[in-house]
């Protein structure tokens, strides 16, 4: 009884609807409108009619395809089996829907916990070491907190995507799915979602990984064509550190201006968040920092891949004293390297004495302040250089290492 009094509203209500021009042009699709309207008219102690309706108009607007398939998924009725059969042929039914929402997915910049907490150092660094060179006291919270929601949300897209590089680099080891609570038919399809999300990302991540943040900073009036070349630099860094690593695992034949140009490229965030700052305080860029500051970021990049050398090594990654003794050999490469460091610790010693005294004292103390909490001794304009000693032999190396995969990854 209870049945046919319900089916009996949704016919009046149907019914009602029609009469007011309501209705649509599908019988199942009056059938949920009428449902729709059956709930708005249903007595409630804390809301009236008005107010009802002004909530489903704000709620709905925050509301997309992909919410209600999670949704799904986590709700009660989502884990039973008749439901996920009804949201796999959900999903085949409404084919098109489902791929509009995944064209969104190009244009939507997406970051994870898990990429602003490991961009959290990078980001401290850059408003410790940074803001002197825009007149901005970083002891003052509310300093920070003017610019932090812009240079956080990039810093942390960009470790998303450095993810995502990690993962065509080393696919042995990166992009598990966690496991979950539940039933086991309700965890298969929560891990197919996840990982039908992941090649997704991963696929616009190697054609143009730039383009929602370029389009968000776009929307917020930030964009300019020289945040958009080092935005380029950046993939340009990503397509390198892919090829030359590859290249050292397959014996393959590796340049020495390649590997220069992997070493300037690998600092691009930074720039790209220099001159956003720039950008948020509506200054003209100042040339002399930034030229000072590249040549500061050179060094600060070979200090750390000298201090990570071996783990490097181990995880196959990109780092310069690697790449030197592959060219020059293990007798040579160090002493290339120190050459190298030599002549651009030159070019910093010049730069510096055109910067303003006290801003290069202050800069010159952050260094050593950074340093010293870092733990890192291979040195970086101040004091002496550590070169490790080289691994002549990296596979041989990586034996007591069992976990690192030695078979060469696709681009």
């Amino acid at each position: 009884m209870e049945a046919l009094r319900r089916l009996e509203e949704v016919q009046r209500m149907m019914t009602f609807m029609r009469s007011r021009g309501l209705s649509s042009d599908h019988p199942d699709s009056d059938r949920f409108l009428a449902d729709l309207m059956l709930l708005l008219v249903k007595p409630s102690d804390m809301l009236n009619m008005g107010k009802k309706l002004h909530l489903i108009s704000e709620f709905l607007s925050r509301v997309s395809v992909a919410i209600v398939e999670e949704a799904l998924l986590f709700t009660g009725e989502g884990i039973q089996q008749d439901n996920v059969e009804h949201h796999t042929q959900f999903r085949v039914e409404n084919k098109i829907d489902l791929d509009s929402w995944a064209i969104d997915v190009e244009d939507m910049a997406v970051v994870g916990l898990d990429a602003m907490k490991r961009s959290n150092s990078s980001l401290d660094d850059f408003c410790r070491s940074y803001f002197m060179f825009h007149d901005l006291d970083v002891s003052k919270p509310q300093t920070i907190f003017i610019y932090l929601p812009i240079l956080s949300f990039t810093e942390s897209y960009i470790y998303q995507l450095d993810r995502y590089n990690e993962e065509i680099l080393h696919p042995s080891t990166k992009g598990d799915i966690p496991s979950e609570r539940g039933p086991d038919h309700f965890n298969n399809v929560y891990k197919d979602e996840k990982q039908r999300l992941r090649k997704k990302f991963l696929e616009v991540f190697k054609t143009d990984p730039f383009r929602p943040l370029i389009l968000l900073l776009e929307r917020q009036g930030l964009l300019t064509e020289r945040i958009r070349e080092e935005l380029r630099c950046g993939q340009e860094y990503w397509a390198l550190e892919r090829n030359l690593c590859n290249a050292l695992l397959s014996n393959k034949e590796v340049f020495i201006e390649d590997v220069m140009r992997g070493i300037d490229l690998k600092s691009f965030d930074y720039r790209v968040l220099n001159l956003l700052l720039y950008q948020l305080r509506g200054e003209q860029v100042n040339e002399l920092h930034m030229e000072f500051l590249s040549i500061s970021e050179f060094l600060v990049e070979i200090s750390d891949d000298l201090f990570d050398y071996e783990d490097d090594v181990v995880e196959n990654n990109f780092n310069i004293l690697r790449m030197f003794v592959w060219i020059y050999g293990a007798s040579v490469a160090p002493s290339m390297l120190a050459k190298c460091i030599a002549e651009a610790e030159e070019k910093y010693e010049r730069l510096s004495k055109t910067l303003d005294p006290n801003l290069s004292l202050k800069y010159w103390r952050r260094c050593e302040e950074a340093t010293k909490e870092g733990g890192n001794i291979s040195g970086h304009s101040l004091g002496t250089w550590t070169i490790p000693p080289v691994i002549v032999d990296e596979e041989l190396y990586r034996t007591d290492f069992p976990g690192f995969r030695s078979s060469v990854n696709p681009d």
